[in-house]
């Protein structure tokens, strides 16, 4: 059972009481990613995530972390394309402490120019271990690289240029103009009393009155078909063959779950078991959905000695056409169907798992979906739902990829 409470404001409560465990994990939301960068100020999502531990009006950054760590909890963030989140995970007889330094974080942050200056270096090492990783990195290239022409397509980290150029009025303006109400989601799962929990949340957001009337609608990104490649001396050659995807919510989202479970999203899957198991030629291949407001993309990855790249990508190619001709079978249909329900009810046992669940379809869907209702969503995908996804999904003039490595292809141009 689901609690759902809309403050005044418009900074929505989410909950759910689990009785059975002794951990309680909170975490604040908001509608604010990469999303709602421009070219100018891109990465600055990412870097005020940074700046919220770096020190309040009540505390320094060693007592922030400090105040978690001596009662053997949990405090972090991430930012992600179309949000952000805060959030901690403690025993349930110290949510006191953990909603306390949150929403100190939140509402108190000084953002000093002194620590401004030295959390840029920290995110410029942090994007120089991420070009160190080409095999995280080229994930980021396809996403540039098939929507050029949106926010959605810049790195949430940023570029060194964006990051160094950006200044405090920037940050507070930012925040001023996404950090609005209305784009908040506290949400909270574990063993807690219900109306003492949305009162204390009520009481430390009550106050926070923060609109903005003009902000600006997202533009959706226009899928182009472009084919990239990165020359780097790289022992491996690391490929991301992207196709136009679906958005969150959309009715046909669990039958792409279920199909891409059986071509690349598990170690049964038909891309594993024929690069890898049979081949021999990647250690790593895969494929996953990325869906958003209003897109997605379904992409596809493998690590190759650069020589057999050409071959690999032949291979994946030959394992879409089968789809496209054949489908799949009934069998795997049935087993893809089990190992999802599976996965998605042993993720179910962690607190955080679904704070974050609960949070973020609330912030992005403004509902929530029980799991009782998302076993059913698995359970009625059938072999027509199926086939129609493999129609929409595999379409070669939805298709773009990035490559990063001494060799380009002579398949993708």
């Amino acid at each position: 059972m689901y609690i759902r409470h809309k403050l005044d404001n418009g900074v929505r409560i989410v909950a759910e009481q689990i009785n059975y465990v002794n951990s309680i994990s909170i975490g604040i939301w908001v509608k604010a990613g990469s999303r709602n960068e421009n070219m100018n100020n891109n990465g600055i999502s990412h870097f005020i995530e940074h700046m919220l531990f770096k020190g309040t009006k009540n505390r320094t950054a060693k007592e922030i972390a400090g105040s978690i760590d001596k009662v053997g909890g949990q405090l972090n963030a991430f930012t992600a394309k179309e949000c952000t989140c805060y959030y901690a995970k403690v025993l349930d007889s110290h949510f006191d402490i953990a909603l306390d330094i949150l929403t100190d974080m939140f509402f108190n942050s000084i953002f000093s120019e002194n620590e401004i200056e030295k959390e840029k270096g920290v995110v410029l090492e942090e994007i120089g271990m991420y070009e160190d990783s080409p095999e995280d990195l080229v994930h980021d290239m396809l996403t540039q690289t098939i929507w050029s022409e949106n926010p959605l397509g810049m790195p949430i980290l940023g570029t060194e240029n964006t990051l160094k150029s950006l200044k405090r009025q920037d940050i507070i303006h930012y925040i001023h103009e996404n950090y609005t109400s209305d784009s908040i989601v506290v949400s909270v799962v574990g063993n807690f009393d219900k109306e003492y929990v949305i009162n204390q949340i009520t009481k430390a957001f009550s106050n926070y009155n923060v609109l903005n009337n003009n902000k600006r609608t997202s533009v959706k990104p226009s899928f182009s078909p472009k084919h990239t490649h990165k020359e780097k001396n790289t022992e491996q050659a690391h490929l991301c063959i992207g196709f136009n995807g679906m958005e969150l919510g959309n009715k046909h989202m669990y039958s792409l779950l279920v199909l891409n479970n059986i071509f690349g999203g598990a170690m049964s899957s038909r891309l594993f078991q024929k690069i890898r198991e049979e081949k021999g030629l990647a250690y790593s291949v895969f494929s996953y959905p990325s869906s958003y407001t209003d897109c997605g993309l379904l992409s596809i990855y493998a690590g190759m000695k650069p020589s057999q790249l050409d071959y690999v990508i032949e291979l994946i190619l030959k394992e879409i056409d089968s789809i496209k001709e054949n489908g799949i079978t009934e069998e795997e249909l049935h087993d893809s169907k089990e190992q999802i329900k599976g996965n998605y009810i042993l993720g179910l046992e962690s607190t955080s798992g679904r704070m974050n669940s609960i949070g973020k379809s609330e912030l992005l869907l403004d509902r929530i979906y029980s799991p009782k209702e998302i076993i059913q969503l698995i359970d009625n995908v059938t072999m027509e739902d199926i086939n129609h996804v493999i129609g929409i999904i595999f379409k070669n003039d939805k298709m773009g990829s990035a490559i990063i490595g001494p060799n380009k292809s002579t398949i993708l141009k």
